[in-house]
């Protein structure tokens, strides 16, 4: 019986003493395992107090070895521990070795998640078993919305650190919305110095009238974003920026009044918007518009390199929640459909996006956008995340586009977790531990072939009310380690799925997340501390629809 989460695929054993380790253990790794072997001496070292010095040859004794096996698929591993032998990692390819560490740090224990050893000079033993183990799914995602409340770097790569230790591999980096312009781009310095600041910000959601009366916001530098892309391909991790066009502009339009709709409104008088819910301020669909987002385009592909990990050649543009208002109002907008022939402001918004399909793709990128993109036609290599149901996912699949599946009513982590006045700051329908473990990401609708077009699932976390790292850390676990499985593993049908089993894993794996510093929700309930009285919500009662 194991405590990994997510469950692997096949274990054997435990049976008796395996691995023990202390500071004669050595470490051998073969060509093309030098990230794992890097993070095992900073990470696991640094946890356990152990230096790990290389091993003379892979047949030392007790000795930890990490070599590939092209046998084994991507992404996959056995893990062996052999008392007197040691443990040997093999990986079907460096994030196949990679997450087989992944796995031996849970086997370890709690202490292996912390920054320094609690028991200096203390042995760790793992016992002997095989772990064999693949993922279902290739992307296995997390959005981090940095643009309604900012996370600094360092919290960014606290992140990545904590999808890491649940083999999540895909980083969304929600980088621009009217509240705030999160990423420097130097041929247009007024996005950060006018956009990245609001003045205020509404606390709770859209209907409350309480406010923060100071200003929030912060970006980062592009040497920032360069280390941020670093350290995750380091730890096989994609990141995925988003720049948001047409809609949720306001920011930038507050930076770069030009960009907005100027026959219709006075956007000189704009500011970044400090209110939550659907902007009516959209982008102009002007060749200004087009070029000017080309310049932002150009700097930010330099920013994330297409080898940097497996999904980095992609590229989000948002493509959601455009109100039509001022298109419809703006003669400007009006010539333009009529030049092009397009059929309406749907026409538009489509042309609009389909510029920017073909203007990555010509670069060698993949475009890919909410479900909302798919009303004007797609180029073969755009791919859609599929946010307001399943409906999306299923139409994308259809036509031969990927998916991402990240349905609003099932993995939104923004979505209270129980129902209650304790729950702080109450979003929708309530989105139990359980309901995301029951959580299934590919519809029964699709059939086979259309079923892989499924690249896989993310979870979103949008932070509208979630103002700092304690906030998000309460939304995003435990349930995040629920969803993490649901990625991962080769789980039964939703109904068939033993919830008790991972009940009982998460015993365990809460002490993990506490060696970790996570403040997640606890089963029974916030803390004191964690609750937000008297600020209000927009809860939904009832079940979710499914579709």
């Amino acid at each position: 019986m194991t405590d990994v989460i997510p469950a692997p695929r096949a274990v054997e054993g435990p049976t008796g003493q395996g691995l023990r380790l202390d500071r004669d253990t050595t470490l051998w790794a073969a060509p093309g395992t030098g990230t794992t072997e890097r993070w095992i001496r900073a990470t696991l070292g640094a946890a356990l107090g152990l230096p790990f010095p290389a091993a003379a040859a892979p047949g030392a004794r007790d000795c930890v070895r990490l070599t590939l096996d092209d046998t084994l698929g991507t992404e996959a591993y056995r893990l062996t521990v052999t008392a007197g032998q040691g443990a040997e990692i093999r990986g079907g390819d460096p994030a196949g070795v990679f997450w087989g560490a992944q796995t031996l740090r849970q086997l370890l224990g709690p202490e292996a998640f912390r920054r320094a050893p609690v028991r200096p000079g203390a042995a760790h033993v793992v016992p002997a078993q095989v772990v064999e183990d693949a993922p279902r799914f290739r992307w296995r995602g997390l959005l981090l919305d940095v643009a309604r409340h900012f996370t600094p770097k360092d919290g960014v790569l606290r992140r990545i650190d904590q999808m890491v230790a649940h083999k999540l591999n895909v980083l969304h980096l929600h980088l621009t919305d009217d509240q705030g312009w999160r990423v420097e781009i130097k041929r247009y310095p007024r996005l950060t110095e006018v956009g990245s600041w609001r003045a205020r910000s509404r606390i709770g959601h859209g209907a409350s009238t309480l406010w923060e009366d100071r200003p929030h916001g912060g970006h980062y530098t592009q040497d920032d974003i360069r280390e941020i892309v670093a350290y995750a391909a380091e730890r096989h991790v994609s990141v995925i920026p988003e720049i948001d066009v047409p809609g949720h502009s306001q920011a930038a339009i507050a930076a770069y009044p030009e960009l907005g709709n100027t026959d219709v409104v006075d956007t000189s008088a704009l500011t970044v918007w400090d209110d939550w819910g659907v902007n009516p301020n959209v982008l102009a669909p002007g060749d200004g518009t087009l070029r000017f987002y080309e310049g932002v385009f150009e700097e930010l592909l330099e920013l994330f390199p297409p080898d940097a990990a497996p999904f980095s050649a992609f590229v989000h543009i948002g493509g959601d929640e455009c109100p039509k208002d001022q298109w419809r109002a703006s003669p400007a907008a009006q010539a333009r459909i009529k030049e092009l022939g397009l059929a309406g402001e749907d026409g538009l918004q489509a042309w609009f996006v389909g510029h920017f399909d073909t203007w990555l793709t010509a670069r060698g990128r993949r475009l890919i956008g909410w479900d909302e993109i798919l009303e004007g036609g797609l180029a073969p290599g755009a791919a859609v995340s599929s946010w307001r149901g399943y409906a999306g996912g299923i139409a994308a699949a259809r036509a031969g586009h990927d998916v991402v599946m990240c349905p609003e009513q099932q993995v939104y982590l923004d979505h209270r977790q129980a129902p209650g006045e304790d729950e702080p700051v109450p979003i929708g329908y309530v989105r139990t531990l359980e309901d995301v473990y029951r959580f299934e990401p590919v519809p029964p609708e699709l059939d086979q072939a259309e079923s892989r077009h499924v690249l896989g699932t993310q979870a979103n976390v949008w932070t509208e009310v979630m103002e700092d790292q304690g906030r998000v850390d309460y939304q995003t676990f435990p349930r995040l380690a629920a969803f993490a499985e649901v990625a991962w593993s080769a789980l039964p049908a939703p109904a068939e799925r033993d919830f008790a089993d991972f009940q009982r894993r998460m015993e365990t794996h809460y002490r993990r997340l506490d060696a970790l510093g996570i403040g997640y929700r606890p089963p029974a309930g916030p803390h004191p501390w964690q609750r937000r009285p008297g600020v209000p919500g927009r809860p939904v009662e009832g079940r979710p629809p499914l579709r």
